[in-house]
């Protein structure tokens, strides 16, 4: 099955808010070469997101040093977000996409999901990683949510790219 925007292709514009509930577009988060963009089922109630979360603090300034900074985008409200920072010692920002606006313009939002208020707006776990003109340059997801590509295999794609 293939998630979201083909590799090559223009990403939509987003607006996302951090913590501090400051816009932040993709201009505002990319390093030297692009982003890397983590789209996030839940930071409140997901495991597998949880997990992976550690696995990203990790290796964020490594991804950092090579021009592509780790930028996690969930629909969890700002306040949501920064007791999970807090809570995990998290280095990177990690963004809130209330109404799932984000989500819905790199087509992920996961559509089994909606009608069941807790799930509604969640994406499709996936990571992008977006140049600075917005070109989608790789995508790393596994078939099933409950998988993650780990930070190594993260670090090893964004090493691949120019």
């Amino acid at each position: 099955m293939a998630l979201g925007p083909k590799v090559g292709a223009k990403a939509r514009p987003f607006t996302v808010a951090t913590i501090g509930r400051e816009a932040r577009n993709l201009q505002s988060v990319v390093g030297k070469k692009g982003a890397t963009l983590v789209f996030v089922r839940s930071a409140d109630w997901c495991p597998f997101w949880k997990l992976q979360l550690k696995s990203l603090n990790e290796i964020a300034d490594d991804l950092d040093a090579m021009g592509w900074p780790v930028t996690p985008i969930s629909c969890d409200s700002p306040e949501v977000l920064d007791t999970l920072t807090k809570a995990n010692s998290i280095t990177y920002s990690l963004m809130s996409d209330p109404g799932s606006k984000a989500i819905d313009a790199f087509g992920l939002r996961n559509e089994a999901m909606n009608g069941k208020a807790r799930f509604e707006g969640i994406p499709h776990p996936i990571i992008l990683f977006s140049a600075k003109d917005g070109t989608v340059k790789a995508k790393l997801y596994e078939a099933t949510y409950q998988k993650r590509p780990t930070g190594e295999v993260v670090v090893q794609k964004a090493r691949t790219l120019k």
